[in-house]
């Protein structure tokens, strides 16, 4: 009847209509699965916070923050998630939604861990506003993408070396064994020529750091994606 009364042609139409409906349709299938995944990234923040604020004290001149203990509070908070639960849930609302693309999944995670990231102002607690945050690898590890864009880097001694410009990671194989391999995570800056520079000692501890004043409003921990992979 329908062939009859739009001809072969619209036929044609009509059937490449109906696939792209159903394909739309089926792209659909699960349309709640980003609340799922954010449900799933929300709770492990909740676990990643207890405890947050730690308290930090300064030392030297400039003050800086004990780097130790920026480390201790950041790398035990990334502790407290259940890594394996928060994986398996995530693989379970994957296995859900068979018509959404591994890419479009993993950008839905991405973006759940990118939007709960937690400013640093409710990681440390700071009594110095004139203190230093100290740019240590860890701190590094946690740092959202374009946070603490544009503060400037002051070295250990005092003295201003440009605008902060984003991190970059460095691997280096050696050490007693020849497959020993370790990840870092350091930072780059803009000098005051606006030439693109790197910190030349890559064991960050408290050589550079940031002003709390200015930094504290920042995101300044999100949670790694890649410990919701299997086998992390």
């Amino acid at each position: 009847m329908i062939n009859r009364v739009i001809g072969k042609g619209g036929w044609t139409l009509l059937f490449a209509f109906g696939c792209l409906a159903g394909s739309a349709g089926g792209r659909q299938q699960n349309p709640g699965f980003t609340s799922q995944v954010e449900q799933v990234i929300a709770e492990a923040y909740r676990s990643a916070s207890v405890g947050f604020p730690c308290e930090l004290k300064t030392r030297g001149k400039p003050r800086m923050l004990r780097w130790e203990s920026v480390d201790r509070c950041l790398n035990a908070a990334a502790d407290k998630v259940d890594w394996e639960r928060a994986a398996g849930e995530l693989d379970t609302i994957r296995a859900a939604a068979p018509r959404i693309s591994a890419a479009e999944f993993d950008r839905a995670v991405e973006a759940a861990l990118d939007a709960q990231a937690l400013s640093y102002s409710r990681l440390f607690k700071v009594k110095n506003p004139e203190a230093l945050l100290p740019l240590t690898n860890s701190l590094l590890k946690y740092l959202p993408a374009d946070s603490l864009s544009g503060l400037p880097v002051i070295d250990k001694v005092g003295t201003e070396l440009g605008a902060f410009a984003g991190t970059y990671s460095y691997e280096r194989t050696g050490g007693l064994a020849a497959a020993n391999t370790y990840r870092l995570i350091i930072f780059q800056y803009k000098d005051r020529n606006g030439n693109m520079q790197s910190a030349a000692d890559k064991l960050l501890l408290d050589s550079f750091g940031v002003p709390w004043s200015q930094a504290a409003g920042e995101r300044g921990f999100r949670l790694p994606s890649d410990r919701l992979r299997p086998g992390k």
